[in-house]
């Protein structure tokens, strides 16, 4: 691989894996760099991991390192899969912490200097970060708030805290130094290869932080077709129960089960009844394999994958609402659908293009 201007011990590494997505990375570099304009130099570098795209994400980078932006640009010579190019983008970090950042996802205006100094307060194991979901301007759609910043010395507790964003790679800024002994590639095969990382981090680490605040802009929609419930039921919880032998109790699998069939899967199984895309049977059998003896999986979400389908999609998008209410999401899910509204008027309202 080839690897070009290197820094050397920064406080943070924002680590960007990247394929065929320059339009993206151009974005997210240039809000980065503007991020960085009163940074003092040496404190963060960016490295961006280049999995041989075909496109002109070459060009991008060099555009950003002649307006000075720190970055170490490594272009591998073939593809090695979304999976190994996330974990050498983590292994190339030199920073005591590491973010991993999708090309598509971007630190809000302000929250790199707000990050920065959090670290330079106190020794963490992860800073989790609040993410939201925009689908074009992420100014525009910003649900807006102040949050709040919350300190755990009970790493349990914090896992439990930030369980809606804990496996976006992008939300969470791990400190490097405490797992140096962790193979970064443990879990190459799953979609969640990088997860286990954060909850190394978390567990090892005596202080955690979550900054309850919308500092993240998550792409929405912009990943390839993929089964949901193999991945956020079989490999998810497989992952999981491996790390109670790391300090993850019983307990708080237990606590993390019920939050999200409270409020996380019913919102997946209404889109996948209202979308008719998926396969239900597979999907209540993965689900049944793992919650099948729980009530909240018999009484609140089987419905949604067994009754026919009116019935279905009324009964999921009342739990979805309970749900996301319960665990503090409603609001965003209001700014969201407004965005859509919005979005959708002002299309019907422009005039028609000549032919």
């Amino acid at each position: 691989m080839n690897e070009t201007n290197a820094l050397q011990t920064p406080l943070l590494t924002i680590a960007i894996p990247t394929w065929n997505r320059a339009a993206y990375l151009a974005q997210n570099l240039a809000q980065l760099r503007s991020e960085m304009e009163e940074i003092a130099p040496g404190t963060v570098e960016i490295v961006v991991s280049d999995n041989c795209s075909p496109d002109h994400t070459g060009d991008v980078v060099q555009a950003e390192l002649r307006q000075g932006a720190p970055i170490r640009y490594v272009r591998n010579p073939e593809n090695l899969g979304w999976a190994r190019n996330f974990a050498q983008a983590f292994e190339l970090a030199s920073g005591k912490y590491t973010l991993l950042l999708g090309d598509d996802d971007l630190l809000v205006d302000g929250a790199l200097k707000l990050l920065l100094a959090r670290l330079r307060e106190s020794d963490y194991g992860v800073v989790s970060l609040r993410a939201y979901g925009f689908d074009e301007d992420f100014r525009k759609e910003y649900p807006g708030g102040k949050g709040r910043e919350r300190t755990f010395t009970d790493s349990n507790r914090f896992l439990i805290a930030i369980n809606r964003h804990f496996t976006l790679t992008s939300s969470c800024v791990i400190n490097k130094s405490l797992i140096s002994k962790v193979n970064a590639r443990q879990y190459i095969t799953t979609d969640l290869a990088s997860f286990h990382l954060v909850l190394r981090a978390s567990l090892a680490a005596g202080r955690n932080l979550y900054l309850d605040k919308y500092l993240l802009a998550s792409k929405r929609q912009n990943s390839s077709n993929y089964d949901y419930t193999d991945i956020f039921v079989r490999q998810l919880w497989g992952i999981i129960d491996d790390h109670v032998a790391f300090g993850l109790t019983p307990r708080t699998v237990r606590i993390l089960e019920r939050i999200k069939l409270l409020s996380y899967y019913p919102f997946y199984m209404l889109d996948l009844r209202l979308s008719r895309k998926g396969d239900l049977a597979k999907t209540g059998q993965d689900l049944a394999a793992r919650f099948g003896d729980r009530f909240l999986f018999r009484c609140w979400l089987l419905p949604i994958i067994r009754w026919p389908r009116p019935f279905a999609i009324v009964w999921g998008a009342g739990t979805t609402v309970i749900g996301r209410a319960l665990d503090g999401q409603l609001w965003r899910g209001i700014v969201f659908a407004w965005n859509k509204f919005t979005k959708r008027l002002s299309r019907k309202s422009r005039p028609p293009s000549p032919s």
